[in-house]
């Protein structure tokens, strides 16, 4: 009967550490974030050192208890479902009251059960808003007038509306982004042959924008980073299909556009000004507040969010106009994004996950690949200038992930050192303990201390 007990709560353990890792997992977590939280979470509640293995689509974790044992394997399936942050924050603070002692693994499992099917904080039409807002945030940023914010935003939310409705029919993501990108295409070419005033190609590059928020760049190239080489193929091939369904779309609608004898530019980028660069500014601090309200993240954090976003596009704009190129100016911007997130995420009581990924959605290469589209499809001699253009995206698309990357490995050092020095040199508190520790944590260094088996 014990040893049927010990099997029960060694397959409950393992479960839920499967349970959160596939969570984690389908919200855009790295593979080696999400194998560090499972051992961590099993050690926690007495499962040493268990094997995981993480991949693209599935998740598998075994323990032997003994060589003379046989081991036990449990794998899971990482099914895709809606990016929710809000989850994500739920999750991240079982995860450190767990590892702080503070909650038993039955209870774990009941509020796990209860974050996952309790559904999304705001209904499905508010987050089809917030789209709307995002792609006319980016129409500001671009420099785009009244017509083309507004027209950028209805364009959103038909995209949105759109790919809600061939997601519920189960049609492949790819289908969905050349629907999106050809129906960006299609309303701003309908505006362009109406009495409005407006630049098409911006309303083009704002949707851009809006569908290249879904892609996981970063996560693809944390897994190369971190030696997760499979779950990285896995998600850059993703990336590079719906990326290809973008162009696809938008290429397509072009096409239509030529053929009803109306005129969409490529856009020019010319030299910007301090006025432009404050423009832009406001532009990406409304683009990402409102992606991270279209992706369920808590209210507390969209002001920030939307600052962060506001002085990285700052950053990247005023180095571009000291003579620096594009991919470097990005790649400076994610730095100070990736260095950032770990203190404002601390002090919003959310991953750090939220913080860049909302953040560095601005800066995302919609307009590169948008100059390249228009170039190639002016004929044989842009051929190497539009090419050239799908490059530089590429390109600022790898600046973007490396830099928050590496301002993260600089960020969790010096936030360390930071507070072993408070702890080192701080006097008396005048509000609040130095050190907490948690209400089970202390019962057991009571336990320990009163039973001399546990002290020996």
């Amino acid at each position: 009967m014990a040893a049927m007990l010990e099997a029960r709560e060694l397959n409950l353990t393992l479960d839920f550490c499967l349970r959160v890792g596939e969570l984690l997992l389908s919200s855009g977590a790295g593979a080696a974030d999400v194998t560090a939280t499972m051992q961590a979470l099993a050690w926690q509640y007495g499962v040493r050192n268990p094997e995981v293995d993480v991949t693209f689509t599935s998740l598998s974790m075994s323990f032997q208890p003994a060589p003379e044992e046989p081991s036990v394997v449990l794998i899971r399936q990482v099914k895709q479902r809606d990016i929710d942050y809000e989850d994500l924050t739920l999750v991240d603070h079982l995860v450190r009251e767990v590892l702080r002692g503070e909650v038993e693994l039955k209870d774990a499992r009941t509020r796990l059960a209860r974050i996952v099917s309790s559904g999304h904080i705001r209904p499905r039409w508010a987050a089809t808003l917030g789209w709307g807002v995002m792609a006319a945030g980016v129409g500001l940023q671009l420099g785009g007038n009244a017509a083309v914010v507004v027209i950028a935003a209805v364009a959103a939310i038909g995209i949105d509306r759109l790919q809600l409705v061939m997601g519920r029919r189960r049609i492949p993501f790819f289908y969905r982004q050349i629907a999106g990108g050809g129906l960006a295409t299609l309303i701003a070419v309908a505006a362009a042959a109406s009495w409005l005033d407006l630049d098409p190609s911006l309303v083009v590059t704002a949707n851009l924008i809006m569908l290249l928020a879904g892609i996981g760049f970063m996560g693809a190239l944390q897994d190369a980073l971190t030696g997760f080489y499979v779950t990285a193929g896995a998600r850059l091939t993703e990336a590079l299909l719906a990326t290809a369904g973008i162009i696809a779309g938008v290429s397509g609608g072009l096409t239509v556009a030529d053929l009803a004898g109306v005129s969409v530019d490529r856009i020019d980028v010319g030299t910007s000004t301090l006025k432009d660069v404050t423009v832009m500014a406001v532009g990406a601090a409304i683009c990402a507040a409102a992606f991270a309200f279209a992706s369920y993240a808590p209210r507390r954090t969209l002001l920030p969010i939307g600052l962060v976003a506001a002085v990285a596009m700052v950053i990247s704009q005023t180095v571009r106009i000291g003579g620096v190129g594009s991919t470097w100016s990005t790649a400076l911007a994610a730095f100070f994004v990736g260095l950032v997130s770990y203190t404002v995420a601390g002090r919003l009581r959310v991953p750090p996950l939220v913080v860049v990924v909302s953040a560095v959605v601005p800066m995302l290469p919609g307009l590169s690949i948008y100059r390249g589209l228009s170039l190639l499809g002016e004929g044989a001699g842009y051929t190497s200038e539009g090419l050239l253009a799908i490059i530089t995206a590429a390109s600022i698309a790898i600046a973007l992930s490396s830099g928050v990357i590496l301002g993260e490995y600089v960020a969790q050092p010096l936030k360390r050192e930071a507070h072993r020095l408070e702890s080192r040199l701080a006097g008396p508190r005048l509000v609040g303990p130095l050190k907490v520790r948690s209400r089970e944590s202390s019962r057991r260094v009571r336990r320990r201390s009163s039973d001399p088996a546990a002290r020996d």
